[in-house]
């Protein structure tokens, strides 16, 4: 949720400095420019906080993921696995039963 906020603030303060670039008659693309140029200073100035903030919340997901096993692969990768281990569990399960009534063909 910080890179959202994070991003929040960097786009309000786009739209502050467009907004008073506009108002004080500066109307043509070069205004959407120089509020960009504007708003990228002052927001690495201003927002150092929320910066770092979704810094490290970026870092301890990326830190979850290498932990978990999962850094790089897909979701339909992930959940692929995790259909494998269950048809594979299934399959021991069945294979267990078979051996339990002695090989007998069930009715």
């Amino acid at each position: 949720m910080p890179v959202a906020l994070y991003t929040l603030y960097r786009l309000l303060l786009f739209a502050a400095f467009l907004g008073l670039l506009w108002f004080a008659g500066m109307r043509s693309w070069l205004a959407v420019v120089a509020a960009a140029l504007l708003a990228w200073m002052a927001g690495y100035v201003l927002l150092r906080t929320p910066r770092d903030a979704a810094v490290a919340w970026i870092a301890a997901r990326e830190e979850r993921r290498t932990r978990a096993g999962t850094k790089g692969r897909s979701r339909a990768e992930q959940d692929a696995d995790v259909e494998d281990a269950a048809v594979d569990a299934a399959g021991a399960a069945r294979t267990d039963d078979d051996a339990s009534d002695g090989g007998k063909p069930t009715a």
